[in-house]
């Protein structure tokens, strides 16, 4: 395993760093936070330029560039605006990965080049009221009726709903011995009849936020079945791993953006006539944060890399998704402990992380389900 980047590797990250360093300031991802406004100006920026078609093959439209590309994308929207990295990898896995992966060719043709062309924006309909860490309890259902299908029931936590033009939605179209059977995913377009989004305040992630959504008798064409009825559990499941990756990138850069922010305030605020950072008791927590994110990023980039090669496990998955969230998470903390009272002011931009890192030890898989996994590994 080679650890340095490339040439061309070295020269996506500059590109999307000065693309960002552009239309993501800081004060503007502050203003989106503030307002509950989605960063669209540096979404589109994105779309404009063709990151969004980073991984689909070029015959689509896209770069066909590799996980590692994808991870180097998604650790520098994180840096810039953890909530753009959020928007940005929902559209790349649902509406990129997983079509490339399970589309039928006319899916593949009506759908990739949109997505890499940026007209397109995709989020994930999985969660239910009862079906949370639970995932394969889904009971949304979708009936066959002729040509169509026919769905009714309840999601929660489906991030970005209310932004998307589709939702790749998982139903259940049969009962079957265990729960992960019977499981159908769907391309439904947002805008169809029968379907209510209703916004849920949070505690952070207020730009794009989460929503929950009914389907009350929403017809969608067989056309919109996503790879095989009856056998989505399988696809969902290689769907998360991506997400897994995208997740830790993003919000390891958004991590080293705290780290950043933290180190400099600990080298220009003084107090008993030195900077905060000589004293042993913030020069440790500074240098704790730093090998969080040295090894958050190392873990990123092996399963960038493991992913490449066929070899990523669901062990490699779960480790990768708990060491980079509990370390955002300290990171965080440890950031708006060293800004002392003015990391507890709104003006400063340290509560924002603090915020937006508790989401990362709960949603997309707790950290205890992380650690339930890995110890089934272990034999357990």
């Amino acid at each position: 395993m080679d650890f340095s980047f490339t040439n061309e590797q070295e020269a996506l990250r500059s590109h999307v760093q000065e693309l960002l360093d552009g239309v993501c300031t800081p004060e503007y991802a502050q203003r989106c936070d503030e307002r509950a406004e989605p960063p669209r100006a540096a979404y589109e920026a994105l779309g404009k330029h063709g990151w969004l078609g980073l991984i689909i093959p070029p015959e689509h439209g896209g770069s066909g560039a590799s996980a590692i590309e994808l991870a180097i994308l998604l650790e520098e929207c994180g840096r810039h605006f953890e909530e753009l990295g959020m928007w940005v990898f929902r559209t790349i896995t649902y509406g990129g990965y997983a079509v490339m992966k399970d589309g039928t060719p006319g899916q593949k043709a009506q759908l990739l080049p949109k997505v890499a062309r940026g007209e397109l924006t995709f989020c994930f309909g999985l969660s239910e009221p009862n079906a949370g860490s639970d995932a394969a309890a889904v009971a949304t259902r979708a009936v066959s009726a002729g040509e169509d299908y026919v769905i009714n029931g309840q999601k929660v936590f489906t991030s970005g709903m209310d932004l998307s033009d589709y939702c790749l939605l998982v139903t259940r179209t049969s009962t079957g011995a265990r729960k992960q059977q019977g499981i159908t995913t769907f391309l439904v377009d947002t805008k169809l009849p029968g379907i209510e989004v209703k916004k849920i305040a949070t505690l952070g992630q207020r730009a794009i936020g989460t929503t929950q959504v009914f389907y009350s008798d929403v017809k969608v064409p067989a056309s919109a079945v996503l790879g095989k009825v009856d056998h989505g559990w399988e696809q969902v499941d290689s769907y998360l791993w991506y997400e897994r990756l995208c997740l830790s990138a993003a919000r390891t850069g958004a991590a080293s953006a705290a780290f950043d922010y933290a180190l400099n305030y600990a080298k220009t605020r003084k107090q008993f006539d030195r900077p905060i950072g000589s004293f042993q008791a913030i020069s440790h927590k500074l240098a704790d944060m730093r090998v969080m994110l040295d090894v958050s990023r190392t873990l990123v980039y092996r399963f960038a890399w493991l992913l490449n090669e066929g070899k990523a496990t669901r062990h490699d998955a779960a480790v990768l998704k708990l060491y980079t969230s509990e370390s955002y998470k300290a990171v965080s903390d440890l950031g708006l402990q060293i800004l002392g009272g003015y990391g507890y002011c709104m003006e400063y931009p340290m509560q924002r992380f603090f915020r937006d890192s508790r989401l990362a030890t709960i949603g997309a898989g707790t950290s205890e389900i992380q650690r339930n996994i890995i110890a089934r590994g272990l034999g357990l």
